[in-house]
């Protein structure tokens, strides 16, 4: 990935090609909303450019039923780092998720979990995160926020071999917001400069945080915040 290309990020994009999952009804901002992620992408993207997608990618329970979609993400132009949500329900392991790629051809996607990339003037790493469970089961929510923290501890302790070859500064990609467990402070430990996520919708924008707090940028990328235009980071 060579130093002009340029970095994006797009979250929650919530396709649904190859399942009845319309999201319309959530209001008439998500009214045509594919074709307005393809044409604000198009405007923008190069095939030398880069996209992180933090989750909420696909409605598919299941590979099959997520291949449109990914079919959909292939066509656009540049490479994509895509990364877990809690609806992407096809994405059971990466090895599987990297098998479903690569038997169908869809070569400009790769995956970001428990890894880390060299992407332009950043080491880009990520994790799912994590806010609540539905049934607001607090014990289940500390239980799998202590294993997001792991994962992202992981991530960027691959981050640190990167470094050792050259000295780009960390931006890290979630689905969740990160402002809640030990997320933060994990952030801060890294010396991460940048942080972005998603995951939230409708009134939840309300809960939005932007800007620098603690040294850390952070930038909210769903796509129905953005109006559905990708974020030039």
């Amino acid at each position: 990935m060579g130093d002009q290309m340029k970095l994006y990020a797009i979250s929650d994009l919530h396709l649904s090609f190859g399942t009845d999952k319309p999201m319309n009804i959530f209001g008439k901002v998500w009214e045509n909303y594919e074709e307005k992620i393809k044409q604000n992408w198009e405007l923008v993207v190069k095939p030398k450019d880069v996209v992180l997608i933090p989750g909420d990618i696909s409605w598919g329970i299941n590979l099959k039923e997520a291949l449109p979609d990914f079919k959909f993400i292939d066509a656009l132009p540049g490479e994509k780092l895509i990364l877990r949500g809690n609806h992407d329900y096809y994405f059971a392991t990466k090895t599987k998720l990297e098998r479903f790629l690569k038997e169908n051809q869809m070569n400009s996607i790769k995956v970001l979990h428990n890894n880390a990339y060299d992407v332009g003037k950043y080491i880009v790493c990520g994790a799912r995160g994590w806010g609540r469970t539905e049934g607001n089961d607090v014990a289940l929510d500390k239980k799998i926020i202590a294993r997001e923290e792991g994962r992202l501890r992981i991530s960027l302790e691959e981050s640190k071999k990167i470094q050792q070859e050259n000295h780009k500064e960390i931006l890290v990609a979630l689905h969740f917001p990160p402002f809640v467990g030990n997320f933060e402070s994990i952030l801060q430990e890294y010396q991460v400069k940048k942080c972005i996520y998603g995951h939230l919708h409708g009134y939840g924008h309300m809960q939005v945080k932007e800007g620098i707090i603690g040294g850390i940028e952070y930038v909210m990328v769903g796509c129905d915040y953005t109006n559905f235009e990708l974020t030039e980071l």
